[in-house]
């Protein structure tokens, strides 16, 4: 397969409160002429900034709000909530409106038109998406 030209379709899966470096994916993939950024999800953690995977994806839910608000951009249609838990095991989904969305805009795809996701968190809500 050739590597793409010109724009490529893409969703970013990111738990964007947990650290600094995915606020500024954010941006880079808003701007960037090589990238049309269709859904920002986002995923969850758990960690000292968090009182258990949901809060963290709630926390990092609303970020991306904030984020997209500083830029004056419309979260309407772009931003999903992703699944409040990591997966309990390999075979178990968490299902979730960021795991529907990321079903129906790859289902609608094809292999000679592929949907890039980049996981920059906890990879639950990718992972779920493909068992759904």
């Amino acid at each position: 397969m050739e590597p793409p030209r010109g724009k490529v379709d893409v969703i970013l899966d990111t738990d964007t409160y947990n650290e600094i470096d995915d606020q500024f994916a954010i941006a880079y993939a808003m701007l960037s002429d090589n990238i049309n950024l269709l859904a920002l999800t986002a995923a969850p953690f758990e960690n000292h900034r968090s009182k258990d995977a949901a809060d963290g994806m709630e926390k990092s839910y609303a970020e991306i709000l904030r984020l997209l608000g500083k830029m004056n951009i419309s979260p309407e249609g772009l931003v999903y909530r992703g699944s409040d838990k990591i997966m309990p095991d390999m075979r178990t989904p968490v299902d979730s409106p960021a795991a529907r969305d990321l079903i129906e805009r790859a289902m609608a795809r094809s292999g000679d038109d592929p949907l890039y996701v980049i996981a920059l968190g906890a990879i639950t809500n990718v992972s779920s998406a493909i068992l759904l």
